[in-house]
């Protein structure tokens, strides 16, 4: 039993100082030919404003995107008053909140496709406030995002 016990350690030993000579082994190569990844919401935004990205487009990459939202104590959307429709202001990333809202503000994250399930009727909302592509959805844009959304699960 002891001379056995010996061997198979010496026998796995051998096999993991293989394992760490072979170059490029397996899963360690990149793939010959990457998947493309989705545009960021930023990106999205900005070739939307710029009709380079159509309206499905947008809503399929807004639908999978982090949004970021101020939050206030209570919870949920904290949404201006002093526009013709009220708006919930949201940004494509951390940094566009904190140049909004300052750097100690309080936010949560959420997906796109949770703002369009959870967002009040009525209310628009508006991405990137201070940013250089900002994009406003009042409620009408909104009710038509629902009903894409809809249609692309139900059919």
């Amino acid at each position: 039993m002891y001379g056995y016990d010996q061997g198979v350690g010496a026998q796995q030993q051998q096999y993991a100082q293989g394992q760490q000579q072979m170059p490029g082994g397996y899963g360690q190569q990149p793939p010959l030919y990457p998947e493309p990844s989705p545009p960021s919401l930023a990106d999205a935004v900005r070739a939307f404003t710029t009709g380079q990205l159509a309206a499905e487009d947008f809503q399929q990459v807004f639908a999978t995107s982090k949004v970021y939202c101020p939050r206030g104590d209570n919870p949920g959307f904290l949404a201006l008053h002093n526009t013709q429709q009220p708006v919930i202001p949201m940004f494509t990333s951390l940094k566009e909140l904190r140049r909004y809202a300052g750097k100690e503000s309080k936010y949560f994250v959420i997906t796109g496709a949770e703002v369009i399930d959870l967002l009040p009727t009525g209310y628009g909302f508006v991405l990137d406030m201070e940013g250089e592509h900002r994009m406003v959805f009042d409620a009408k844009a909104v009710e038509q995002m629902v009903d894409f959304a809809m249609r692309r699960m139900y059919g």
